[in-house]
């Protein structure tokens, strides 16, 4: 099953989004990303967090069309975010995408990207979304859709990521071993349509950036 977890950090223009949204079976809102949700006229499945970044006005509509909110203590050990995810996980997604996790502060953004280390370890596909260019969490095989020339990083969340290998790009990789503190793969480039990565231990994350008409 396919959720969708809306979060509150910065997003392009909304409409950009409807496709991702639109092919999801669940819709979970991260507190203030309900907010997002409300300008699409999306009813989520639930909304989560501390409800400090929901607008009232959107707390309302919400209420009034019986969304369920779980409302947790602003004091406390998780993210919105991290709370959003365990609860995609206790409905049963097995295929993740947030939206809004990406882009203006990057302490939130890296705080994003790590909370989802536990579930890609657990096998879960999580692809952080943005209408220019997504992240992939890999814990053993992706394959990218895209053109020749299409900017692709590799970086490794965990300590050590082993096993890489890369095929499809300029500069291909064989087995190679990638440490988090030795962030050498980025900047590759697709040679073709079509790209594979592999990992035998370890967590990546992949970022893709498609070439866009003008850029």
């Amino acid at each position: 099953m396919q959720c969708t977890i809306m979060t509150n950090g910065e997003y392009a223009a909304i409409s950009r989004y409807r496709s991702v949204v639109d092919s999801s079976e669940m819709i979970i809102c991260a507190d203030g990303g309900a907010n997002y949700a409300y300008q699409m006229n999306i009813v989520p499945d639930c909304i989560i967090g501390d409800l400090d970044s929901i607008h009232p006005h959107v707390l309302e509509h919400y209420t009034r069309l019986k969304v369920p909110v779980m409302k947790y203590p602003r004091h406390k050990d998780f993210t919105d975010t991290q709370l959003a995810l365990s609860a995609a996980e206790e409905k049963g997604a097995g295929n993740i995408i947030l939206l809004g996790s990406l882009g203006g502060r990057l302490d939130h953004t890296l705080s994003n990207l790590y909370s989802c280390l536990d579930m890609a370890l657990k096998g879960h596909q999580i692809i952080h979304y943005h209408p220019d260019y997504q992240v992939y969490m890999v814990n053993s095989c992706l394959t990218l859709k895209g053109t020749a020339g299409d900017v692709v990083s590799v970086l490794a969340l965990t300590d050590i990521a082993k096993g890489v290998t890369e095929i499809g790009f300029e500069y291909p990789l064989q087995d190679a071993v990638l440490e988090s503190r030795n962030p050498f793969a980025v900047s590759n480039v697709m040679s073709g349509p079509t790209a594979v990565i592999r990992v035998q231990e370890g967590i990546l994350a992949v970022f893709h950036y498609p070439q866009l008409p003008g850029r």
